[in-house]
């Protein structure tokens, strides 16, 4: 059948490719991660890509009567420090760690974890770096990787640009839930040291980068060797394994807080229960230099600093007086820096949940 001249044949004209969609390196960038989501490999899962849905094995993890423990997160602006700076090796590491936190201050082991990559055009080279970092975060929190989603959406991002979100699910005994419930004044609070500004504040530490008009790749200011931009881009500190070990071996841990987004002020009472209020000594620790530098570029005054970093602690932990050492000591041979930073005391009615005393991160 003849075509018509005034109505062309429009067979072959478009393609979902032509439309900014690849199914081609989808499909390469699936083959590439499959080795990156095997290496999270733990008992209940064996970790494979390629199915519908990812499948997890609750009875081999060996738990008598648990419960889920379910949260999700994502990695903020400064995935804008990422792709500005072309480094995308570690905010994956985040994306796990602001997950598997949360899931760790209830007492629950992170199991799994799924990943949603989205962009306006897929750069194969880039995701793949992006899921690496995530694989790696799954190996420090002993979760598996057990699938995701990635989503090209011509449009809907800005050439170069990708978002995160992060899904893990955990579980915990029913008996050991956190916090526990014989929470009372006089307990102790342990600050554990955080690795920088996590994945909070990017979009404040943006804006003052901004307004000085410095560079990603300047040097930072009595640094080691490294520019501003792998400065700030210093992964999450994942506290999973360290934090499990010191619940399961002490029997001492009462309660934990993840600091992130609003400080101390905002976290802690979260763990509370009505009556009782956090006393914290703001000399017990120093503030490390990044946030230092930024509260100077930025004239930052401590109350703007307390509400919006975690100024160098990024995990409380709460344990009774006479067993904090214990903990402290067990926490420090796991690897991590420990500040006995404070302690709980009885609420006076209407007053803050959260005291602080003292210039916040002054110690020496």
């Amino acid at each position: 059948m003849a075509s018509n001249p005034e109505n062309p044949d429009r067979s072959n004209r478009y393609t979902y490719a032509k439309a900014g969609v690849d199914i081609d390196a989808g499909n390469e960038l699936v083959q590439q991660i499959k080795p990156l989501a095997a290496s999270t490999r733990r008992a209940g899962a064996d970790a494979a890509l390629g199915g519908f849905g990812g499948l997890f094995d609750l009875a081999a993890c060996g738990f008598r009567d648990p419960l889920l423990v379910a949260a999700n997160d994502g990695v903020g602006t400064k995935l804008r420090v990422a792709i500005e700076a072309d480094e995308h090796e570690t905010v994956g590491i985040d994306l796990v760690a602001m997950c598997v936190n949360d899931l760790v201050v209830q007492g629950a082991e992170p199991l799994f974890f799924l990943d949603y990559y989205a962009t306006g055009h897929l750069d194969v080279d880039v995701a793949r770096s992006v899921v690496s970092g995530i694989a790696e975060g799954c190996r420090q929190a002993h979760c598996a990787l057990i699938g995701g989603e990635t989503a090209e959406m011509p449009g809907m991002y800005s050439r170069g640009d990708y978002d995160l979100a992060g899904f893990a699910v955990g579980a915990v005994e029913r008996d050991g839930v956190l916090p526990r419930a014989d929470l009372k004044a006089g307990d102790v609070l342990l600050g554990l040291a955080s690795s920088g500004f996590h994945s909070n504040g990017y979009s404040l530490v943006r804006r003052i980068v901004e307004d000085e008009r410095l560079s990603w790749s300047a040097p930072f200011p009595g640094g080691d060797g490294a520019n501003i931009g792998q400065t700030l881009l210093t992964p999450t500190r994942i506290y999973v394994r360290s934090l499990l070990s010191a619940i399961r071996e002490t029997q001492a841990v009462k309660a934990m807080a993840h600091i992130t987004g609003g400080g101390f002020v905002e976290n802690i009472p979260r763990v509370l229960p009505d009556g009782l209020a956090a006393r914290i000594d703001g000399a017990s620790w120093s503030m490390p230099p990044v946030f230092r530098w930024l509260m100077k570029l930025g004239g930052l005054d401590e109350a703007e600093m307390g509400r919006t970093f975690n100024c160098g602690i990024g995990m409380v932990v709460v344990a009774d007086a006479d067993k904090a050492e214990d903990v402290a000591s067990f926490l420090r041979g796991a690897g991590e820096t420990v500040y006995r930073i404070g302690e709980l005391a009885e609420a006076e009615n209407g007053g803050e949940r959260v005291v602080i005393e003292g210039e916040l991160g002054s110690g020496r």
